[in-house]
């Protein structure tokens, strides 16, 4: 590596349109880069990227005697605002097993930058001096947030400047380290240990979990929904934090049930070319769109006919009132139970009993000084459909085939029993 001789200095390029200079002084070295300068610590104990860039990590290691600080981002004043990752929104196909599942806050993101927050575009929240004392000088990735439903009165109180006693109501819940130069999992033990339990009286790390698969991520979806909350927020194992929108963090909101008519299919490409790439649509109100995930390879080499009425499952609808991200679930149950009964017919074969065509719903309502939510069963044959969320709104929907009538009954009786048990009361 090379180096510096006393009183000697170097220029390397950097993110500015000047050059930054680097020098040794006596046998302290400096940098003119942001980063350099704004470090809270004695000038001969500050290092930087460029420095480790000239010098390596080992003999910076060595100059500083002690553990390297962690590397550098881009500073909000190089970029406009704080380098911070920024999600992407699940496509229904991915699987998500073994990622890091947390709950998305309903709330407001913050950049802790060492000595202040910082909202996306680099604007000082004023944080009084008691809510940050003892707070790391090293930047955290988080959100400043009240409680489930509280979205406004959060940002109400942290748009304040005068350091109010307001925000004895917010608490930061740090979901990153950005500074940190490793995979998510050291960051997270980073969090944990640089923001112990108890430790901080506004401040903590949010929880995380490992998705075990794709009924773990529907459950805790319910769960989160059920409770209020937004949705999901899914991190990749072993990714870096990268600044910038990607795909190594994902966002996971509640999924919608609905029906549509086939009305076209269109060819497949690639490695679906001679098979179904997908299927056009057409919702009850008339809007078209396509569906091209959810199938399985028999599926696309022999979809759904036009005419047939399909279930697909999507996330939100846009502005213009399209779903977004649909994904195939399976025929439309009345036309997927008839193909289940009708095809052994034709072989001798006797249809499985206990199927019953337009099964009655049974709906609930649990309303009590905390909740105001609904759920609503329909056991059909083979098939259990549930729907359930807050009153007044569109709410999640699930469904379960099982391999006969008898078990499905089973354990739909065994959903009124828990939810029942719970306090919701049929209608």
């Amino acid at each position: 590596m090379s180096d510096l001789e006393d009183g000697e200095s170097v220029e390397m390029k950097g993110s500015g349109a000047k050059p930054y200079v680097l020098k040794n002084v006596g046998g302290v070295y400096s940098c003119s880069c942001p980063a350099w300068r704004n470090q809270s610590v004695a000038i001969e104990s500050r290092t930087c990227k460029h420095l480790r860039k000239l010098r390596g990590d080992a003999a910076e290691l060595a100059r500083i005697g002690g553990a390297l600080p962690a590397k550098p981002l881009k500073t909000p004043s190089e970029k406009g605002g704080p380098p911070l990752l920024l999600a992407q929104s699940w496509d229904n196909a991915a699987d998500l097993s073994d990622w890091w599942m947390s709950e998305k806050l309903d709330g407001v993101r913050a950049y802790w930058d060492g000595r202040t927050f910082l909202s996306r575009q680099g604007n000082e929240y004023h944080a009084p001096d008691w809510f940050v004392a003892g707070f790391p000088e090293t930047p955290l990735d988080g959100e400043l947030w009240i409680e489930r439903g509280k979205f406004q009165r959060t940002v109400s109180v942290v748009r304040r400047q005068d350091k109010s006693d307001h925000w004895r109501e917010v608490r930061f819940l740090a979901f990153d380290a950005p500074a940190i130069d490793a995979p998510f999992e050291e960051r997270l033990e980073f969090l944990h240990a640089t923001l112990p339990a108890k430790k901080y009286e506004f401040a903590s790390v949010l929880a995380h979990q490992r998705c075990t698969g794709a009924a773990h991520l529907q459950s805790e979806l319910a769960r989160i929904n059920a409770l209020g909350g937004e949705g999901l927020m899914l991190r990749e194992p072993g990714s870096k934090y990268e600044v910038g929108r990607s795909c190594s963090l994902l966002k996971v909101k509640t999924f919608h049930d609905a029906e549509a008519v086939v009305i076209a299919h269109q060819p497949g490409k690639g490695k679906h070319k001679g098979r179904l790439g997908a299927l056009s649509v057409q919702m009850p109100d008339g809007t078209e769109f396509s569906v091209g995930t959810g199938f399985s390879d028999a599926q696309r080499g022999a979809p759904p006919a036009l005419g047939s009425v399909i279930t697909y499952r999507y996330q939100e609808l846009s502005d213009g009132g399209v779903p977004r991200f649909p994904s195939f679930v399976r025929l439309h149950e009345s036309q997927q139970d008839s193909v289940k009964i009708d095809a052994p017919a034709q072989q001798g074969a006797k249809p499985k009993s206990g199927h019953s065509p337009s099964a009655e719903k049974r709906y609930f309502e649990l309303v009590d000084g905390k909740s105001s939510k609904f759920w609503e069963i329909q056991i059909d044959g083979l098939t259990v459909s549930v729907r359930y969320g807050r009153i007044g709104a569109a709410g999640a929907s699930s469904v379960k085939q099982f391999a006969d009538s008898a078990a499905a009954e089973k354990h739909g009786n065994k959903l009124v029993a828990e939810k029942t048990a719970k306090g919701y009361e049929e209608k």
